[in-house]
């Protein structure tokens, strides 16, 4: 049977390729300066403007997606003819997730039946929820039905490499990750740290480099010793301002790696208010 995807836009992937594949997004919200914006994939909300706010000075915080909006979303489908599978950012970093279930609980309570709505925890975020987003839509599009298309989504996500740094540690400090000591003196040793995604979905430390350079040349060479099929699989890069970054990324890759494509995108709204400019984030399918 054929399906439907639903996905929330900390998945970072352009507007324009969702609304082409047929993908539904739920947003997140973004507060800058007491006022709401929401992240709607650079439509109309983009990063770059967003990175030059906080530049500034201006202060950015988001937050997670409430039972109320799930609610509004999920009752259009409620009666929906085919099945729907909502991709969503990883329950180790929001509550998102919890209240997409929460949602889906009342509304089968209303309904009185079960609603074909599957939620499924990606336990990733950025473009690495991207990524199950992309091969979801390559899974429909080749014809796989609903059961192929779940079953490999719950198999293949803990699968999901990430590795990041970000270039300014404050913000880290401001997220409770290192504390105000660390950063100082990290900043002043130009330490830069390498961040990976847990398979928990959760942020944790896998190490330091010193300086910008190193720290970019790591995530690639990472990458590459993580790698599943080297051939056929897509390498996603996701930037927070610094496109020049991600190119650097995406030129080293290419030097070693013999790959089908890779996509670099810039972070949305809602993970680079977290990250701060200069984050660089590179995904694929690990062995």
């Amino acid at each position: 049977m054929k399906f439907d995807i639903i996905t929330d836009s900390c998945c970072d992937l352009p507007y324009d390729f969702l609304e082409q594949e047929r993908v539904e997004y739920i947003s997140m919200f973004v507060t800058i300066d007491e006022k709401e914006y929401s992240d709607d994939l650079g439509k109309t909300f983009k990063s770059d403007w967003l990175m030059e706010q906080m530049k500034q000075g201006s202060r950015a915080s988001t937050s997670q997606i409430n039972v109320g909006q799930y609610l509004e979303m999920f009752k259009k489908y409620a009666k929906h003819e085919l099945p729907v599978i909502y991709l969503c950012f990883s329950s180790g970093l929001s509550g998102s997730y919890n209240n997409a279930c929460t949602a889906l609980n009342l509304l089968e309570e209303e309904l009185g039946e079960k609603s074909p709505i599957k939620i499924i925890d990606t336990k990733a975020a950025s473009l690495g929820q991207g990524l199950l987003v992309y091969e979801l839509v390559k899974l429909r599009n080749q014809g796989a039905d609903f059961e192929v298309a779940r079953t490999w989504i719950e198999k293949n996500r803990s699968r999901i490499a990430s590795w990041v740094t970000v270039d300014d540690l404050s913000y880290l400090e401001k997220g409770g990750r290192i504390s105000k000591t660390s950063a100082t003196v990290g900043s002043l040793l130009n330490i830069k740290p390498i961040i990976i995604v847990t398979k928990e979905g959760k942020l944790a430390k896998a190490g330091k480099v010193r300086g910008r350079k190193k720290a970019i040349k790591l995530l690639a060479f990472e990458t590459e010793n993580s790698l599943q099929d080297q051939a056929k699989q897509p390498i996603f890069v996701a930037y927070a301002g610094d496109e020049a970054a991600a190119l650097e990324v995406g030129k080293l890759l290419r030097k070693t790696i013999k790959m089908n494509e890779i996509k670099i995108f810039p972070m949305g709204p809602t993970i680079a208010s977290h990250t701060g400019y200069g984050a660089l984030a590179v995904f694929s399918f690990e062995k």
